[in-house]
């Protein structure tokens, strides 16, 4: 998948060397761990450690990665992303999902679908990476997660990246992909779209072009840490940059190349939600995108849209990727199944899947003492209680 077409690489000598500083760079890195006083926190000793070890490294691949050429640093997405695809299979396997390389109106992207029984639903997914990196290799695991536990089969799309090609290619090819799913026979009513920080804001996107040009409603949005608002003014920008993992400077320029960041469908904390599938949201309490995902959430609801929003106290930007081990990201898993499950025409109604706040109408995941898997695949021992 890192070995896009029309897409310019340096030479493996640079490459290599490019490798090698971003190695050093994890070693300074974890050298600062120490010094971030990790032990301390609201979560125990473990917890706080793995949160400053994992916020220090995807910062120090940030900084580091963004710094390079544009050509050197798709040559070291595609080691990383050929790395990935030699290590993380096995492990999706492992889960009981099988993973196979496709394409989809020419756009290509994995499949993931669980292994015995019926797909029960199809998720397209678009993935992060602030709109000019990473890969669906990449999301395996994840992805993997996703697929056994709400019994969907998923499409990753590999979908076109800023600078080479900005607005709106990704957008286009995304749409494409929704189109074709439908005209090749995909059920609406089991039909999710999918996405997390830019791929979540790809996703909402998505969803304002197919209300907006009458195509038939889907079940439901599924948006994890959606960067929704491209202006990126928000006080929590600045408040939470020292606590989360994204870099103070948010790249945009590549991706807009002109185009106003507080457009429709470009941004969507405030555009015209009318027609809007049920939309699932998480996102951490520590994150530099946290007000203006507060704010999509409120908008939803105020505008009668099923909306269900998790936030978590204390996590930075797309935690269920990062650290699915936690508590948090069990939560977030066995809520958005939840979600999935309540939305699908044969399941149980998603009344019971949040306390309703009555002046916006969302429903807020705060009950942490159920299990998910009732009327959908197996429970799974990682995601029970601790």
């Amino acid at each position: 998948m890192g070995r896009r077409p029309g897409v310019a690489r340096s030479s493996w000598p640079i490459a290599a060397t490019d490798l090698v500083g971003l190695a050093g760079q994890f070693g300074v890195a974890l050298a600062r761990v120490p010094f971030r006083r990790p032990w301390s926190g609201e979560g125990n000793m473990p917890h706080n450690v793995a949160v400053t070890v994992t916020r220090e490294a995807v910062r120090t691949f940030m900084g580091y990665s963004s710094s390079l050429p544009i050509d050197e640093f798709r040559s070291v997405e595609m080691v990383l992303d050929d790395l990935c695809g030699f290590l993380l299979p096995p492990l999706v396997r492992s889960l009981g999902v099988t993973s196979q390389e496709d394409s989809v109106a020419g756009v290509a992207g994995i499949w993931y679908r669980p292994d015995g029984g019926a797909v029960r639903g199809t998720v397209l997914y678009l993935h992060g990476g602030g709109y000019v990196g990473t890969s669906p290799r990449m999301y395996a695991l994840f992805v993997a997660w996703l697929c056994r536990l709400t019994g969907c089969e998923i499409f990753v799309a590999d979908l076109r990246l800023a600078p080479e090609f900005p607005f709106p290619a990704g957008l286009e090819d995304a749409i494409v992909v929704l189109e074709r799913l439908l005209v090749d026979g995909a059920d609406p009513s089991r039909l999710f779209v999918g996405g997390d920080s830019s791929g979540g804001g790809l996703a909402a996107s998505l969803i304002y072009s197919m209300t907006h040009t009458h195509h038939r409603a889907i079940a439901g949005v599924l948006l994890f840490s959606p960067e929704v608002d491209l202006l990126l003014d928000d006080p929590s920008i600045s408040g939470n940059a020292a606590v989360d993992i994204l870099p103070w400077n948010i790249p945009t320029s590549a991706y807009l190349h002109g185009r106003s960041p507080g457009s429709e469908p470009v941004s969507g904390a405030e555009q015209d939600v009318s027609g809007w599938p049920p939309t699932f949201v998480c996102f951490g309490g520590d994150e530099m995108f946290r007000d203006s995902i507060s704010r999509f959430v409120d908008h939803l609801g105020k505008a009668g849209v099923d909306t269900v929003s998790l936030e978590e106290p204390g996590m930075f930007h797309v935690f269920p990727i990062l650290m699915p081990w936690a508590d948090a990201s069990r939560h977030a898993y066995r809520s958005v199944a939840a979600f999935v499950h309540a939305h699908l025409p044969d399941t149980v109604s998603a009344g019971a899947l949040g306390e309703v706040d009555e002046s916006t109408g969302v429903a807020h995941m705060v009950n942490r003492t159920g299990t998910v898997g009732t009327s959908g695949p197996t429970p799974v021992p990682f995601l029970e209680e601790s």
